[in-house]
């Protein structure tokens, strides 16, 4: 399967890595405007498979090459919309990072192109694919904790890293953090309660991070730290808690499910799924811990915790018919949705209606 690129920086570089232990993977073309990331690229490839790939300055050119089968989008946020509109015109498979794009009218946009064609669009949600978080899912909807009433997700972690040109440090360009960073929370929310969001309260501020940046005179405006309530429409509420100034932290991930018979917990890195029963008051505590381990090869090829190793073998096996679309262009949409929502609630201070927008 003939695979090309678009946006090779950091995280297009994580796709090549990636793309080198999947079987049957060639990367035949990869296109960018920066030479700096282009080059990056070709170090990852390494001179043998470099000197197989063409190069292109921009999408359009990658698209009518006629040397790719499937196309992976990891340009910078706010350029998404842009780059997939040739791609789509030439029928090829997508997959697409997310955010799948920094508004809402973008990304109905491109969930109406991606429904209306034959070929395969996966938004890319990997931290679905992270060993010890399917694993945990996997046993919420097995029933292990009864019926599920609470979710919570907490991401204490490092600060937004430097991009080419900093376009990372603006909401114009990203959708803001909770767009941008929480997408990924947000849809792990959708999934778990098996449900829909219909209200979103955010607090959030940008208290640590880049206060002192500037850039052409202009300071950040990112969130850099945010409680998040969702409530669903089965009732289920869910809370994420963010800090991206806590990368002293042990674990990066921490999310716990609540049911009505238990507890259940995943900690990542770690890989530990802890399962706690109801005991009634003052009772010997039950709570059995196994941990997740993740294959090696997965861990050394990207900085996600194997979820992009796993990720690709779902989207190239969807792309041969041999396995379903499990991320759509829909679901990144609601992904989306609902941090945009956040945001409009962190700005106004106020809880907002998911029918506000539309949904």
């Amino acid at each position: 399967m003939r695979y090309g690129l678009i946006g090779t920086g950091m995280m297009g570089v994580e796709h090549l890595n990636n793309l080198a232990v999947t079987p049957g993977a060639v990367v035949t073309a990869i296109a960018d405007p920066a030479e700096t990331s282009l080059a990056w690229a070709r170090k990852a490839l390494g001179d043998t498979r470099a000197q197989r790939v063409q190069a292109f300055a921009d999408a359009p050119s990658l698209a009518k090459s006629g040397l790719v089968d499937a196309v992976i989008v990891a340009s910078p946020n706010h350029t998404h919309r842009d780059v997939l509109t040739p791609l789509f015109g030439e029928g090829l498979h997508i997959l697409c990072e997310k955010p799948l794009a920094t508004t809402i009218r973008d990304a109905r946009w491109i969930v109406a192109q991606a429904e209306a064609s034959d070929r395969v669009f996966w938004t890319a949600m990997e931290y679905r694919y992270m060993p010890p978080a399917a694993a945990f899912i996997a046993q919420v909807h097995g029933g292990d904790i009864g019926t599920l009433r609470m979710l919570s997700i907490r991401e204490h972690r490092f600060p937004f890293l430097q991009k080419v040109g900093d376009w990372n440090r603006f909401g114009r360009n990203t959708g803001g953090t909770m767009v941008e960073k929480c997408c990924h929370f947000f849809d792990l929310m959708r999934l778990i309660t098996r449900s829909e969001a219909v209200r979103v309260y955010c607090s959030g501020a940008m208290d640590v991070n880049h206060v002192d940046e500037l850039y052409d005179g202009a300071r950040p405006d990112i969130i850099d730290n945010s409680y998040t309530t969702v409530d669903f429409a089965n009732g289920t509420r869910a809370m994420l808690d963010l800090s991206m100034f806590a990368d002293g932290a042990e674990n990066q991930e921490e999310i716990t499910a609540v049911g009505d018979t238990a507890r259940l917990d995943v900690l990542i890195p770690e890989g530990a799924i802890v399962h706690a029963p109801r005991v009634g008051f003052m009772n010997p505590k039950r709570a059995t811990r196994r941990t997740i381990d993740t294959d090696a090869t997965a861990l050394a090829a990207g900085s996600h915790h194997g979820s992009t190793f796993y990720e690709h073998q779902r989207f190239n096996a969807a792309v041969r018919g041999e396995g379903a679309v499990e991320v759509t262009a829909r679901d990144g949409l609601m992904a989306v949705a609902i941090g945009t929502a956040a945001e409009i609630s962190a700005r106004e201070h106020r809880a907002v209606e998911m029918a506000e927008l539309g949904f």
